[in-house]
């Protein structure tokens, strides 16, 4: 994983002259897992783990991007859309992409990257790169692009390039973070309030099951289809709804035979996680880890049950937690089939709780477990030197 010297270093290395260097932080989600395609709400965060973009204007169109992290580089003219077999370009050429179509005024460019986001840990490593990308290309060719557009744009890069139907989360948590506070955001109207996390005496933990997942090859696009065809339904009864987020548990529960066993359980989740966020809103305000905790733990107990998102390794960390009086609670985090479980601990016993939890992990599975500290920290921006 790169840090900042060291991309600094690699673009000395490469190119001439001195870059401006930007970062985007990865993100975290407390509660509301795949509500936010279901124009529902999400509570994420900005973290202090972020990809750091070093990058120039060149005097010519070519585009130069190059992996710290892989020690790979890929060259393009600049309106070369085609998708290299290089899959960690396909980031950046989805946000050229994105400018093109919008007609925006962006000349040839070199870049060197890297980060500290764990890719395939759930913490949205893609939408870092392409909101770090756009922001830096829109403050070095002056493009005018505010905060909601380059979240915008980003996601539909990752839409309609890179070909994951995403919602906005994502982009949008990695761009409008700020230091110690989660987002409630309205993924209906972008709507968006900023609560404090201050829970006393706690600290958020991510366990890493190391198994990797590609939501794009993932079943991610399915669970987006069958919510679609439960609205479909739903709406014969009910005209006025345009997705999940206008749909109450009551109705679900009420055409559960016709929607059937599958439709019916994902429309639950998330019909069910919805009013978990804006519970979750109200824990924080009054500083209650015990009651943020239980939402998480049901959080987890729907996406492994009625959205079938999770796996063995994410089932056994959140259940090795049950019970133990110093975790509020704990859930998978993230589009799911692997990636990180999120946990609420308490602040005095982090290194007991990482080598036990470590310790059980390496005697169930046979491999190691990292944990990452976070803290909540601010969206992107420009690193000043």
């Amino acid at each position: 994983m790169a840090t900042v010297e060291q991309i600094r270093q690699r673009y000395a290395e490469l190119f001439d002259g001195q870059p401006r260097v930007f970062r985007s932080p990865g993100r975290i989600n407390i509660i509301g897992e795949h509500t936010d395609y279901n124009n529902g709400f999400v509570l994420p965060a900005g973290v202090d783990k972020a990809v750091y973009f070093a990058i120039a204007p060149r005097e010519d169109e070519q585009v130069v991007l190059h992996a710290l992290d892989l020690n790979e580089s890929y060259q393009c003219a600049l309106n070369d859309w085609r998708k290299p077999e290089q899959g960690w370009a396909w980031f950046q050429l989805g946000v050229l992409d994105q400018l093109t179509k919008q007609q925006l005024p962006v000349r040839g460019f070199q870049v060197v990257f890297g980060g500290d986001i764990p890719a395939g840990a759930g913490m949205s490593s893609s939408a870092a790169l392409e909101c770090c990308l756009l922001y830096a290309l829109n403050a070095l060719f002056e493009l005018g692009l505010d905060r909601l557009q380059i979240a915008k744009m980003a996601q539909k890069a990752e839409n309609e390039y890179v070909g994951l139907n995403c919602g906005i989360m994502d982009q949008f948590a990695s761009v409008f973070a700020q230091e110690g506070k989660v987002i409630r955001l309205d993924c209906q109207t972008l709507e968006y309030t900023y609560f404090p996390f201050r829970l006393s005496g706690y600290s958020l933990v991510l366990c890493d099951t190391t198994v990797k997942h590609s939501l794009a090859t993932s079943e991610y696009n399915t669970r987006r289809a069958e919510c679609e065809r439960g609205v479909a339904i739903l709406k014969k009864y009910y005209p006025t709804i345009t997705s999940l987020r206008d749909v109450t548990t009551e109705q679900v529960a009420h055409h559960r035979l016709e929607l059937g066993d599958v439709l019916y359980r994902r429309c639950k989740f998330i019909t069910s996680e919805l009013l978990r966020v804006l519970e979750a809103c109200e824990s924080l305000a009054e500083d209650n880890a015990q009651n943020l905790g239980a939402l998480m733990y049901a959080t987890h107990d729907g996406l492994q049950f009625d959205y079938e998102v999770s796996c063995p390794e994410l089932d056994f960390l959140v259940g090795h937690t049950r019970g133990n009086p110093d975790i509020a609670g704990a859930r998978m985090m993230g589009g799911g089939f692997g990636g990180c479980t999120i946990n609420l601990v308490k602040t005095p016993v982090l290194e007991d709780f990482e080598k036990d939890i470590k310790q059980a992990y390496s005697e169930r599975f046979g491999r190691d477990l990292p944990c990452y500290r976070v803290r909540i920290g601010n969206g992107t921006e420009e690193v000043l030197s």
